[in-house]
């Protein structure tokens, strides 16, 4: 694995990424929208940090996911894709260094909302390594559509709906008690539980195994797609 491709692959995504507002879009809409809320919104006997809860759960189902396929998307239309690998950039580099370019944007979307949260110490690390789960697992995702789909609109139609699951299913299921025993089964639905034990000393075994198990259906599905696929 040569860094220096990596490297030069992080370089042309931050490009990319800068002159495409429709993925950087995705990086700074709801960690802006939780500053807004949390400072200008305070409604009497809602929970401490509900918004930053609430708003981190549909970065982690939207943001990684939506971005990571509409990056692959567009480079495998555009004919870039292609270009890289005949320039001597393996698949697997190429892979590593646009998923590390998205999962350190989003990292720092997290760190954001910890800090945003008030959260030191080892409740911040907590914080953020929940949502640093979560944004793997959705970006790992968003890989899937990317390499399945021919173009950016292809991969459109499978992550919107995707996303708006993993995003608003946790959300609606504090509303519904049907919604909730399907939303359970979500990672961001966990992840989000999580983030709000955070000081609590919640017990989480139960979302660790429905965390690791979604982990493996989205790796298994990922491989899946990228055998029959590729980056072709």
């Amino acid at each position: 694995m040569d860094s220096r491709k990596i490297y030069a692959i992080w370089k042309k995504q931050i490009k990319d990424t800068l002159k495409n507002k429709e993925i950087l879009i995705q990086f700074i809409l709801f960690p802006l929208l939780t500053a807004v809320m949390q400072r200008s919104m305070n409604i009497e006997g809602m929970p401490e940090n509900y918004f930053i809860s609430l708003f981190a759960t549909m970065y982690i189902g939207m943001a990684p996911l939506t971005a990571m396929a509409a990056i692959l998307s567009e480079e495998k239309e555009r004919g870039t894709l292609r270009v890289l690998l005949m320039s001597n950039v393996k698949a697997g580099e190429y892979l590593i260094g646009t998923g590390g370019y998205v999962f350190m944007i989003c990292t720092l979307g997290a760190l954001f909302f910890g800090i945003l949260g008030h959260y030191r110490g080892a409740d911040l690390a907590g914080f953020v390594l929940a949502m640093c789960v979560g944004i793997l697992i959705s970006l790992l995702l968003g890989a899937a559509i990317g390499v399945r789909s021919k173009g950016q609109m292809a991969a459109t139609s499978i992550a919107v709906p995707v996303m708006m699951v993993l995003s608003f299913l946790p959300m609606l299921a504090s509303f519904n008690e049907k919604i909730a025993k399907v939303s359970k089964f979500l990672f961001s639905q966990q992840c989000s539980k999580i983030m709000e034990g955070i000081g609590l000393h919640a017990a989480k075994a139960e979302s660790m195994v429905i965390i690791g198990s979604n982990f493996l259906v989205v790796i298994l599905l990922f491989t899946f797609c990228y055998r029959r696929y590729g980056l072709e």
